[in-house]
């Protein structure tokens, strides 16, 4: 290195250290208590006031040998202390700097202004050697000195906040995109530094400070400002119109979040600064069909309504809507301790927040239980039940064949039996498209509990039995959906039984409100099945779900984070593909989702020697027993091989007696032999 280089290197690490040394005491002041932070700030203002007005003198003199007499220095000293009186009330020392607004800023001005009319005043009446322009000078530099400190500290702790704060796009300049930045600029965690919207109107304007950009630019926007979530400000947009946006968002490496739905807004449910995950739904992008509030309304209002597997993702939405509909009483009943409570619970602040008055039931009990269910149904003199409860999650319930049944078979014959002894109005039974042709035991058994309705509908009876059939609904126990979630959350990978599986689907609330109108358009056995749209292979939702959290995977072009999807085969009585019907049958209601499918079924004479013969397999954990005869009865349910149940295996490889242990069902039913 030269020797003349020396001095500029010299320079610039003296001018390096002291910007680290004025950072470190910056910084140290920050984690100061409050008060001695407005005590600091206070003395800092009155050196400031006193600097300025020797500086006020000695620019209006040119120079800096001038004399100072005791009169000056009397209105010196009066200045700075009636100033700190004035900053004191005027409030300047309550503001926090790093939030330092319009309304502080003013409050500086006038606080300055008000010191130089003491400063001119004190001046005027002592006859001090002053110049008469000094007060305007000094209001000058003592506002830069005041301000500029404020400003410069907060400028300084937003820029460490921007370095710490994550770049973000709001997808959205309209109203709800400007409400969303004022509350982001509150904040710590997100830096906004672009809108964008598809409006040409408001393309290249400047909004809040902030460009709106075209969505077209998006990836280079993202690029350029090392963007890591796009924030979607478009409660208004329709769910196709949403679809499309996110879609047009996947391939980006950036995690793609939202605010609130504008119905939620109205109804005051949620503000536009809550940002939240994508919804489920979104991933859908229906546009919902409004509901027939004549069909709600038929089965519920001012009736006693009941609920079977209240605390479950389906019954307990349909206890939302149904509380909302004005029932006279609401029944929950369920045999899980905490579900009832939570559900319990949160219907309860549903109507404190609706101001509604219904009349909440909590019971604990098992559907497999026929003589507590019609003493229900007698003492409550309930008009419309909901049957909810079932087990449905299918790996499950091949590992655990007879209690499967029991619930699924027996629980719900013996709900409609009671039901049709207590001469309830309505019974609906809560199905799934796994009835249809079904490959595993938790299908056949719902096929089973349908034709039991469809039976029970042509005896002698008053009750309305129907049963609505639908798909996965999304976000439901034992849905993907969340399992997704929570391996994307823990880096992956995500796993899918097989890239061909695909699945219809629905929203939880949607579901449940059709299931509530098609109870009100059953004439007795109707078969009603919801209108799923389009079926979704679970790998392609895998991959939007990967991609709209802000990661990559392994086949992707962009660098970044990569989640893998991994393929672990066919689960135990899983199919590939789902269907809603056993035949082509199938006629409209007059709502545009719900369709009356016409499917047949054995009488009820012979389903009941199938039963009866069911019982006996269940009450001996006869699995192989219980397989052959769901194939017998169920239409497209043939050879199932039955070898996943925990307790038959282990039974079978320790010769086990099977009269030894024996299902609930024939220790709680002994009069049903």
């Amino acid at each position: 290195m030269d020797l003349q280089d020396r001095p500029v290197s010299f320079v610039s690490r003296s001018a390096t250290g002291l910007v680290g040394s004025l950072r470190d005491i910056l910084e140290k002041l920050v984690e100061l208590p409050r008060n001695i932070k407005q005590a600091c700030l206070l003395l800092l203002d009155m050196l400031f006031v006193t600097a300025a007005m020797w500086s006020a003198v000695a620019l209006r003199w040119g120079h800096l040998e001038f004399h100072l007499g005791a009169t000056e220095y009397v209105c010196a000293a009066v200045t700075v202390l009636c100033s700190a009186v004035v900053f004191l009330r005027l409030g300047l020392y309550r503001a926090v700097i790093r939030f330092m607004g319009q309304q502080a800023v003013w409050a500086v001005i006038i606080a300055v202004s008000y010191s130089t009319l003491i400063l001119g005043a004190t001046v005027f009446f002592s006859q001090a050697d002053v110049p008469r322009s000094a007060p305007f000078i000094y209001w000058g530099l003592a506002l830069l000195g005041i301000g500029g400190t404020r400003l410069s500290v907060r400028a300084y702790y937003h820029a460490k906040l921007r370095s710490l704060s994550e770049n973000v796009i709001i997808y959205g300049a309209g109203e709800s995109g400007r409400q969303l930045l004022t509350a982001l600029h509150q904040g710590e965690q997100y830096h906004p530094v672009v809108f964008v919207d598809d409006d040409p109107q408001l393309q290249r304007s400047v909004i809040n400070g902030l460009q709106v950009a075209r969505p077209e630019d998006m990836e280079q926007l993202v690029a350029q400002h090392d963007i890591t979530q796009v924030l979607l400000a478009i409660p208004s947009a329709s769910p196709e119109r949403r679809k499309e946006i996110i879609n047009s968002l996947v391939g980006l490496p950036v995690y793609v979040r939202t605010v609130p739905r504008f119905h939620e807004l109205v109804a005051g449910r949620a503000s536009v600064n809550q940002i939240r995950d994508i919804e489920l739904d979104d991933l859908l992008g229906r546009e919902p069909v409004p509901p027939h509030p004549e069909l709600i309304e038929r089965c519920i209002t001012d009736k006693v309504v009941m609920v079977t597997g209240a605390g479950g993702s389906i019954g307990s939405e349909l206890c939302r809507q149904i509380l909302l509909s004005g029932p006279r009483e609401l029944i929950l009943l369920d045999n899980s301790e905490y579900a009832l409570y939570s559900i319990e619970r949160e219907l309860q602040e549903l109507m404190e927040s609706a101001q509604v008055r219904v009349e909440l039931i909590s019971l604990l009990g098992s559907v497999q239980d026929q003589r507590r269910l019609e003493s229900i149904y007698r003492t409550f003199h309930v008009q419309t039940v909901y049957h909810a409860a079932a087990y449905k999650h299918v790996p499950l319930v091949e590992y655990n064949i007879a209690e499967g049944v029991a619930n699924n078979v027996f629980g719900t014959w013996y709900a409609a039996e009671a039901a049709r002894r207590a001469k309830v109005e309505t019974f609906v039974l809560v199905s799934t498209d796994k009835a249809v042709r079904p490959t595993n035991i938790m299908g056949a058994s719902k096929r089973f509990a349908e034709m039991i309705l469809q039976g029970l509908a042509k005896q002698d009876t008053s009750t309305r039995f129907c049963m609505v059939r639908f798909g996965n609904v999304l976000g439901s126990s034992g849905s993907v959906v969340p399992l997704f979630r929570e391996q994307i959350e823990s880096g992956g990978p995500v796993t899918v039984t097989h890239p061909e599986v695909s699945r219809y689907f629905m929203s939880i609330p949607e579901a449940a409100q059709l299931v509530l109108q098609a109870g009100a358009m059953g004439t007795g056995g109707d078969v009603f099945v919801l209108d799923m749209g389009e079926p979704v292979r679970i790998v392609d939702l895998a991959r939007r779900m990967i991609r709209l959290s802000g990661y990559e995977m392994d086949h992707d072009t962009h660098v970044g984070e990569h989640i893998d999807i991994e393929f672990i085969g066919l689960r135990p009585g899983e199919k590939l593909h789902e269907e809603l019907l056993l035949g082509t049958n199938v006629a409209g209601t007059g709502h545009p989702m719900i369709m009356r499918a016409e499917e047949e079924y054995l009488p009820f004479s012979q389903m009941q020697g199938l039963l009866t013969d069911l019982q006996r397999y269940c009450d001996a954990l006869d699995c192989a027993g219980i397989s052959s005869i769901l194939s017998n009865a169920v239409s497209g349910f043939g050879g199932h091989e039955v070898r996943y149940d925990h307790l038959w295996v282990k039974q079978g490889k320790l010769v086990v007696n099977s009269e030894v242990t024996t299902s609930n069902v024939k220790e709680l039913f002994p009069d049903k032999h």
